[in-house]
C-alpha cells in the first residue's frame, strides 16, 4: 500500500511541478532530479542517515520542492484532512511515523528538497546568486533525446529580486495617461 501511495505522489507532484514552475523548462527538472539523487547519495554516506534504500526519499524531495513551490494549495491527506501544500510534507512524514515506517529516508528527502530550494530560489531571492543553475551538458542531454522543449534558447525562468517591477495604471484617473474606466465605458 505505501508502494502505491508513493506512486500516486510521483504522479501527481511530479507533474504538478513539471506544468507548473518547470514547464518549458525540462533540462531544470532534470537537474533537480539529479542534485536530489546526488545530493540524497551524499546524505545517506553520513552515519546518522545511513538507508540502504533511497526511492523513498526521493519521493519526499519532490514533494518538499512542489509544496514550496504551491504553497497555499489546498490538498487531502486520504480525504480525510485537508490543509495547506506547505504542511504536507511534515504531515506524510507523521503520517509514516505513525503508521511504523522508518524516520530516516523521510527526513533526509525534506533535507534534499530543503537544499535544492534554498540554494535556487531562496538565496538568489535574498540577494545572493543562483549557485545551483543548470549545467549546459544537461541542457544539450536534453536537446540530444529531444526530451520535452527545446533548450537553445535556455528558457529561465525569472524570479525577479523581490522588487516589483510590473506597469500600473492608476484607476479612474482624469490624466490622459493610464488606465480608465470612463473611457472604457464611453467608447
Amino acid at each position: 500500500m505505501n508502494f502505491g501511495i508513493r506512486l500516486l505522489m510521483i504522479a501527481r507532484y511530479g507533474v504538478q511541478l513539471e506544468q507548473g514552475p518547470f514547464q518549458k523548462r525540462t533540462a531544470d527538472f532534470l537537474w533537480m532530479m539529479i542534485f536530489g539523487a546526488l545530493s540524497l547519495l551524499a546524505l545517506s554516506a553520513l552515519p546518522i542517515f545511513r538507508s540502504p534504500f533511497l526511492g523513498i526519499s526521493l519521493v519526499f524531495m519532490l514533494l518538499y520542492v512542489w509544496s514550496r513551490e504551491s504553497p497555499h494549495a489546498q490538498v487531502n491527506i486520504y480525504g480525510l484532512v485537508a490543509l495547506k501544500a506547505f504542511y504536507l510534507p511534515w504531515a506524510m512524514l507523521a503520517l509514516d511515523v505513525i503508521f511504523g515506517s522508518p524516520i530516516v529516508p523521510d527526513l533526509l528527502g525534506i533535507v534534499a528538497g530543503h537544499l535544492y530550494y534554498f540554494l535556487t530560489v531562496l538565496h538568489p531571492l535574498a540577494g545572493g546568486r543562483n549557485i545551483l543553475t543548470t549545467p549546459k551538458w544537461v541542457h544539450k542531454l536534453v536537446a540530444y533525446w529531444k526530451l520535452g522543449y527545446p533548450t537553445s534558447s535556455h528558457v529561465q525562468q525569472d524570479r525577479g529580486s523581490g522588487v516589483f517591477r510590473g506597469r500600473s495604471y492608476r484607476l479612474n484617473s482624469s490624466s490622459s495617461q493610464g488606465f480608465s474606466f470612463r473611457r472604457l465605458w464611453s467608447s
